[in-house]
C-alpha cells in the first residue's frame, strides 16, 4: 500500500478536461489538495492543507519553519493578490551562522546558512484568513495523520537526504527526525515524526499563532538563545506577511503576472523575455547554438540587474527599467555588436581541451542544500493559486524544534546573492522564488512555478511557451540552462544536438553539462485552461516526484 504513495523521477501522466485541477511535487500532497476540493473547499483551502502536509512528508525540501509566497486569482473580483511570507532577519541582531566553518560546511566565499525568523506558518494563516472557507483544524488534520503514521520514503527523498546530511543532521534534535535509530529511513519504509505530530495537533487547536507567540515560538527562541543567538519572542511576529501588488508586464498578446520586488522573479523574467524578443528569439532554433548563446548572455545581464533589486520600502526599485523596450533594444544591440565574427573552435580546443568539441564539460560545484516545493491549484469556482513553500529563509540551520526540521536562510551580504536581506525594521529579504500567471483577457490561462534554480528556469519556460509556441508539457521537457558564467561557461542539461554543441564551441562557449533531466534545473507544477473548451489540464514535471489530479 505504501508504494502507491511513492512517485519516482520520470514521465508522469497528466490530466485534462477537468473542472478543477491540482499539480504538486508529491502524490500525497496532491491527494490532500484533491480531497479538500472534493469536500467543497476552495483553492486557498486546498493550498493551505497541501502546503502543511507537504512540509510533513517532504522535510528534505520544505519546512513549517521555512517560507512561502503565492499568487491568488480571486474569480469573484478578477483580481490577482500577491502574498509575501518569506523569512525575515532580526533587524537588531548580527548574522548568526551556527554551522559557519564547522566540518568544512562553509568554505571561503560561502559563509553558510544563517538563522532567520520563519515566515511559512504566518503566511498560511494570512492566506486562510483572507480566502479560506474551511475550518483551520480541518486543513491541518491530514498532516497530523501523516506525521503520526509516517510517509513512505522515495528513492528521490533518500538521495536528497544523503546529500543534505552534513547540514540537516548537525544537531541531535534534527538527527532524531532525519535519522531515527541512527540511520536514514530506507526507501519504501515509513518515516514517522511523533514530535511533529504533537506540534501539528497544537497547531490545529491554537492556529498559526503557535509559531509566532505560542509554545513553539517560545521553544524556538529558547533553542536559539542556547546556541548564542539573541533572538527574542517579539522578533517572531515583528514582520507579518505582506499582501502586495504583483508585477505585471505585457508579452505579445499576453500579460505576465509574477512576483514584484523584493523578489527577483518579475525583474528577471521581464528583462530576459524583452531582450530575447528584441534579439529575434522566435526565429531561432529552440536549444540551438544561437538561442543558448544569447539566452546565457541575457540571463547573465538579468542577474546583474537583479543585484539592484531590494525591498521597495527600503530602496528605490529598478522594476520599470526591466520592462522598458528601449532598454531591451540597447541590451540586444550590445549583444549583437559583441558577437564573435571568427570561429573560436581552435581557441576552445587549445584552452579547454577536447571537451570543448564534445560538450563533456567539467564537474558541477557542490551546492548548499536548497529545497523548495511548488503547488498549482484551480478550483471549480475559477480561483487559481500558485504557491511555493520552501525550507529556505527560515529557522535555525541543522536543528529541529518540536519535530520541525530547519535549514535557515542562504542570505549572504553580497550584491548578486540570490538571497539577501537588510537589517532594517520591517524589511523583507530578496529571494528567487517565482509564482507566475499567464493572463489573457484579465483571467489566467496558465499558471506555473518550480523549485530548483527558479530565477532562471521560469523565464525559459515562458519563452518556450510564448515565443516558441510549445505546449506546456513540451516546454517542460526542453533542456534548461543557467546564466553564462564569467569564464564563458554554460551549464545546461546534456541533451543538445551535436550541431548545437559545435555552434556554441565556435562562439567561444564552454559547456558544463548537467544530467539529462536535472532535478536542480526546476520541476514545474502547472495548470492551464483550454481557450476553446474552457476545460483545465494539469502537468507535473518529471525531474522530480510530482503528481496531478482533477475533478471532471
Amino acid at each position: 500500500m505504501s508504494g502507491s504513495f511513492i512517485a519516482d523521477q520520470g514521465i508522469k501522466p497528466m490530466v485534462t478536461g477537468q473542472r478543477a485541477a491540482v499539480s504538486t511535487g508529491n502524490p500525497i500532497v496532491t491527494g490532500v489538495a484533491h480531497d479538500v476540493l472534493k469536500a467543497g473547499g476552495n483553492a486557498a483551502d486546498a493550498a493551505v492543507a497541501a502546503a502543511i502536509t507537504q512540509a510533513t512528508v517532504e522535510p528534505h525540501l520544505t519546512s513549517h519553519a521555512g517560507m512561502m509566497t503565492c499568487l491568488y486569482y480571486e474569480a469573484a473580483t478578477g483580481k490577482v493578490h500577491y502574498l509575501n511570507a518569506t523569512g525575515t532577519l532580526a533587524p537588531d541582531l548580527p548574522p548568526f551562522r551556527p554551522l559557519n566553518g564547522v566540518g568544512g560546511f562553509a568554505p571561503p566565499g560561502q559563509p553558510g546558512p544563517q538563522a532567520a525568523i520563519p515566515g511559512f506558518m504566518p503566511g498560511m494563516g494570512a492566506l486562510h484568513e483572507r480566502f479560506g472557507t474551511r475550518e483551520w483544524a480541518e486543513l491541518v488534520s491530514p498532516a497530523i495523520d501523516w506525521a503520526e503514521n509516517g510517509h513512505p520514503v522515495s528513492s528521490f527523498e533518500y538521495g536528497v537526504n544523503v546529500f543534505e546530511m552534513p547540514f540537516s543532521t548537525y544537531f541531535p534534535s534534527s538527527r532524531a527526525v532525519i535519522m531515527p535509530n541512527g540511520h536514514l529511513v530506507p526507501v519504501g519504509e515509513r518515516m514517522a515524526n511523533p514530535a511533529l505530530a504533537e506540534t501539528l495537533s497544537a497547531l490545529a487547536a491554537e492556529g498559526p499563532s503557535l509559531f509566532t507567540t505560542g509554545q513553539w515560538a517560545r521553544d524556538f527562541v529558547a533553542a536559539g538563545n542556547d546556541l548564542g543567538w539573541g533572538v527574542r519572542l517579539d522578533h517572531m511576529s515583528a514582520v507579518p506577511p505582506r499582501w502586495d501588488e504583483p508585477m505585471r508586464f505585457a508579452h505579445g498578446a499576453d500579460e505576465i503576472v509574477t512576483l514584484s520586488p523584493p523578489e527577483r522573479q518579475g525583474v528577471f523574467c521581464a528583462f530576459t523575455l524583452g531582450v530575447m524578443r528584441e534579439l529575434g528569439v522566435t526565429g531561432m532554433e529552440p536549444s540551438g547554438a544561437d538561442h543558448l548563446y544569447y539566452l546565457g548572455h541575457v540571463m547573465r545581464m538579468a542577474e546583474q540587474l537583479c543585484g539592484f533589486v531590494h525591498d521597495p520600502e527600503i530602496f528605490e526599485s529598478p522594476a520599470a527599467l526591466a520592462t522598458d523596450p528601449d532598454y531591451h533594444r540597447q541590451m540586444a544591440r550590445l549583444l549583437k555588436q559583441s558577437r564573435p565574427k571568427s570561429d573560436l573552435s581552435e581557441h576552445m580546443r587549445l584552452t579547454q581541451g577536447p571537451v570543448a568539441q564534445t560538450g563533456a564539460g567539467v564537474p558541477k560545484r557542490m551546492r548548499q542544500p536548497a529545497g523548495s516545493c511548488e503547488i498549482s491549484i484551480v478550483d471549480g469556482q475559477g480561483n487559481w493559486v500558485q504557491l511555493m513553500n520552501s525550507l529556505q529563509s527560515g529557522g535555525i540551520p541543522g536543528m529541529a524544534v518540536g519535530g520541525v526540521v530547519m535549514m535557515g536562510s542562504h542570505s549572504i551580504e553580497a550584491m548578486n546573492s540570490h538571497f539577501v536581506g537588510w537589517r532594517v525594521p520591517g524589511s523583507r529579504m530578496r529571494s528567487i522564488v517565482g509564482n507566475t500567471f499567464i493572463m489573457r483577457d484579465g483571467a489566467p490561462r496558465l499558471s506555473l512555478g518550480t523549485p530548483g534554480n527558479v530565477y532562471a528556469t521560469v523565464a525559459q519556460m515562458l519563452i518556450n511557451i510564448l515565443d516558441f509556441g510549445m505546449t506546456p508539457p513540451e516546454a517542460s521537457d526542453a533542456p534548461r540552462a543557467l546564466p553564462l558564467t564569467e569564464d564563458y561557461r554554460l551549464e545546461v542539461e546534456s541533451r543538445l544536438t551535436p550541431d548545437a554543441v559545435a555552434g556554441l564551441t565556435a562562439l567561444g562557449i564552454a559547456l558544463t553539462p548537467s544530467p539529462e533531466w536535472d532535478w536542480n534545473m526546476g520541476s514545474f507544477q502547472m495548470c492551464w485552461r483550454d481557450a476553446e473548451t474552457g476545460t483545465l489540464s494539469a502537468h507535473a514535471d518529471f525531474r522530480r516526484t510530482g503528481a496531478v489530479a482533477g475533478i471532471a
